[in-house]
């Protein structure tokens, strides 16, 4: 599908700009993604988040810039970018009148794959829907609905897969139950680029994570390079490392 080297990013960007008329959305957005890793974008909303998702998977052309993904380019290759991705959006693309099988059974026959009842089959057992796998949708719980979205978005074998505020409106169980389907992800190779304004879920799921805001990446790097970027607190003699919420509120305001 793609001669990307071994050590080549799954994703570049560079000096991405976006603006709908007087609104400047992105301001020169620079960021890479290993193989293979999750890399979440952070920020709050308005950020650009999404936007920048849209440019990636091809649904919006940038102003300027460029940006690959498995070593495409999203402006003059699009038709083989959209083969290596998938894009699973924030409310379940699901269909409630069918079951959890069908419904993966159907995606794998619109995408003319043979032996689609051994990938549903798989998906199901992947993503513990086995128990529900003949029930209808409509029954499933708000996880269920995302772990079933998340695993129609992977009929293909994508090795990329753009997340976009998976949990939004989810309970903390099902939050839960869709960071271990994330994390499954990274498990088996795929490169995950995941948007949230969830500092918990940036905390939690994120190999590397990249702060966006007013248009442009303000801080990249691990959780702990994130946190080195504040000095330890001491609250009664007991040194009090920083949060994560404490760097994103503190980067954020000296950025205004």
């Amino acid at each position: 599908m793609t001669t990307l080297s071994i050590d080549a990013p799954a994703l570049h960007v560079e000096a991405l700009e976006k603006s709908f008329k007087e609104l400047h959305v992105l301001r020169g957005v620079d960021f890479d993604v290993a193989r293979g890793s999750i890399f979440a974008l952070l920020g709050s909303n308005g950020a650009g988040k999404t936007t920048v998702v849209r440019i990636l998977s091809t649904l919006l052309k940038a102003d300027s810039g460029t940006a690959t993904v498995a070593g495409f380019d999203v402006g003059t290759q699009p038709a083989s970018v959209r083969e290596c991705i998938s894009l699973t959006g924030q409310f379940a693309a699901v269909d409630e009148t069918l079951t959890g099988r069908e419904n993966l059974v159907l995606m794998a026959r619109l995408r003319h794959l043979k032996g689609f009842a051994e990938i549903a089959d798989d998906l199901l057992a992947r993503f513990q829907l086995v128990d529900a796998a003949d029930r209808r949708v409509a029954t499933y719980s708000g996880g269920m609905r995302r772990r079933l979205d998340i695993a129609m978005s992977l009929i293909g074998d994508p090795p990329v897969i753009f997340l976009d505020e998976p949990t939004t409106g989810l309970d903390p169980q099902s939050r839960l139950e869709v960071w271990h389907s994330v994390k499954e992800l990274a498990a088996h190779g795929t490169t995950v680029l995941l948007t949230t304004q969830y500092l918990d879920e940036a905390e939690q799921l994120a190999d590397r994570i990249a702060i966006l805001h007013d248009g442009r990446i303000i801080a990249n790097g691990t959780l702990a390079e994130l946190k080195r970027l504040l000095p330890p607190a001491t609250v009664e003699y007991v040194e009090k490392q920083p949060s994560l919420e404490d760097v994103f509120l503190a980067i954020v305001g000296n950025a205004q």
